[in-house]
């Protein structure tokens, strides 16, 4: 019954007005009985300003308006990369205390490089072989979910997102589903680490054959071309910048930004809005077949929209394709508060959107506006650091690895060449302090031993785990991005990067603007008081006064 349910239920809202969903006159219970947590991977906090005249009053804007908004919400460390924001949003700490420390980074025990996820100890669960060898092992402390499910084990946590990484970081380690796409076949899958088999709901889901309906499709655009804010060229002077817009508009004048590719390249739903759909999709599925919401224990759901982190890679944040996908998402935003509301009962459940990082504009685009900015090119400035040092120390592999603003140091010939590491270390980042776009060098034994309360180094500080960090981290100037195969990135502690939306909504959530700083290590706490359970294991955030009070 559960499964017809779904389906009715999806079709249902596919057309429904939402209009009325949103008043209903309640008493809400005690505790919220599901808590939705909603990630937009780099989204960040100017995008609902931009578009907001374009979006309807129904999806992303009803949130801002009727919800409580805390719009001075940032990330309080320096390398603000995608996995660490799911695990500070998760367990109210920063990358030093959960462990997460970058989406990748380098194993002196092995001389590998360690995906923040990874674990060959697992088997896929409903897919290809590869695709489920994941698991949270490198998260050192517990999560909100964690908490939730140690305090009442018949309270469900959920994880959903196209990517694994995601869904796992945002559980954490004790969830009764975490979920995310094979991309070598379309389908939602899972690990032994969570269980033995799929639930029916999720191969009933699977069996319609969505991720083939949704790759097929044309990307086009939703508005005429002439209404986009980057479809504007006449005010640009430099002329090869102008010439590669022009070139672009060129291209999308017949309205298609990405026309439909084979059904058996599944990776293109996570570069495309319809990779939001299948992610919403599934989320339905996933409150339906589950049963979340429905009796006083709590549920959380957290759900990872991570198609707009690669669009905003490959397209940049300014660009007709990142308009467009906004617009979309709001339509999808719009279905799935409709759904929410006549489901649970808007009175009955606790939705937090926020993002888990924000992103730099292109270089290309600051140069539009005459803004300085670059590119920091790592495998050509590695190479020179190589030289310098066989000029100093004698030929040798003096750098391990370099993994995103993070240096490591071979530190077993630095021994054997009885020299001292803190020696070597000073003079790596001194060097590193010539290449232009380089604005700071910090050295491991200097965060290991001072204790910064402001400023940069704080941040470098926030970042920065003894067993897992390199040797040396650099940060960059305003503007600079590393070249990486992107034509932008983010991974600083600037605001651009570190400032993200961050939206509670429902239950007993007064309308209101929040405008004091928020940590972002202050989410989980906050939720923790809010449902009356013990804050995760290594919390250093502190609940939000605005939010956790019943009078605004």
């Amino acid at each position: 019954m559960k499964i017809n349910r779904f389906f009715y239920i999806l079709v249902l809202f596919a057309i429904f007005s939402a209009n009325g969903a949103y008043s209903q006159p309640a008493i809400p219970p005690e505790k919220p009985k599901l808590i939705v947590q909603i990630i937009i991977s780099q989204m960040r906090y100017d995008y609902l300003q931009r578009y907001s005249s374009k979006i309807s009053d129904d999806g992303l804007m009803h949130l801002v308006n009727e919800g409580a908004f805390c719009r001075n919400a940032r990330y309080n460390y320096l390398l603000t990369q995608s996995l660490p924001g799911m695990a500070t949003i998760s367990t109210g700490s920063n990358p030093s205390v959960h462990g997460i420390i970058s989406d990748k980074w380098y194993s002196r025990i092995n001389g590998q490089s360690v995906d923040a996820v990874a674990d060959d100890n697992v088997t896929t669960v409903g897919g290809s072989f590869y695709n489920g060898k994941f698991s949270p092992k490198n998260l050192i402390i517990s999560t909100l979910g964690d908490e939730l499910r140690m305090v009442d084990p018949r309270s469900k946590v959920v994880g959903v997102s196209l990517e694994p990484a995601a869904a796992i970081l945002s559980t954490g380690h004790n969830a009764n589903g975490v979920f995310w796409m094979d991309v070598e076949r379309g389908k939602w899958i899972s690990n032994s680490y969570y269980m033995d088999s799929l639930p029916k709901w999720v191969d009933t889901l699977n069996a319609k054959g969505f991720a083939d309906l949704y790759t097929n499709r044309d990307w086009s655009l939703t508005n005429p071309l002439d209404e986009y804010y980057e479809a504007d060229i006449a005010t640009i002077k430099q002329p090869q910048v102008k010439k590669r817009i022009a070139d672009k508009l060129k291209r999308l004048a017949d309205g298609i930004i990405l026309a439909k590719k084979p059904a058996r390249n599944y990776s293109l739903l996570l570069e495309t809005p319809f990779g939001i759909t299948y992610t919403k999709d599934f989320a339905i599925a996933a409150i339906v077949g589950e049963g979340l919401g429905k009796d006083e224990h709590t549920d959380l759901i957290t759900i990872t929209f991570t198609p707009t982190k690669h669009i905003g890679q490959k397209y940049g944040p300014h660009s007709i394709e990142m308009e467009d996908t906004y617009l979309r998402l709001d339509r999808e935003m719009t279905h799935f508060l409709a759904f929410l509301n006549s489901e649970i009962g808007r009175h009955n459940y606790l939705l937090v959107l926020t993002s888990d990082q924000g992103v730099a504009a292109t270089p290309d685009h600051l140069e539009k506006s005459k803004i300085p900015g670059g590119y920091f090119d790592p495998r050509q400035a590695m190479a020179l650091l190589g030289s310098y040092l066989n000029i100093t120390y004698g030929v040798g592999n003096w750098v391990l690895g370099y993994h995103e603003k993070q240096l490591f140091l071979n530190r077993r010939l630095i021994e054997d060449s009885n020299l001292n590491l803190w020696d070597v270390q000073d003079r790596v980042a001194d060097f590193m302090l010539q290449f232009t776009g380089v604005a700071n060098a910090a050295t491991g034994h200097t965060l290991q031993s001072a204790n910064f309360t402001e400023g940069v180094f704080s941040k470098f500080q926030n970042s920065y785990n003894q067993r897992r960090s390199g040797d040396v981290i650099i940060n960059f100037e305003p503007g600079w991005v590393e070249r990486n195969g992107h034509i932008t990135s983010a991974n600083s502690p600037y605001s651009y990067d570190a400032h993200v939306p961050l939206i509670w909504y429902g239950w007993r959530i007064k309308r209101r603007q929040v405008l004091n700083p928020v940590d972002m290590t202050d989410i989980a706490p906050t939720l923790s008081t809010l449902i009356g359970i013990s804050w995760p294991s290594g919390a250093t955030g502190k609940p939000i006064k605005e939010i956790i009070e019943k009078n605004p």
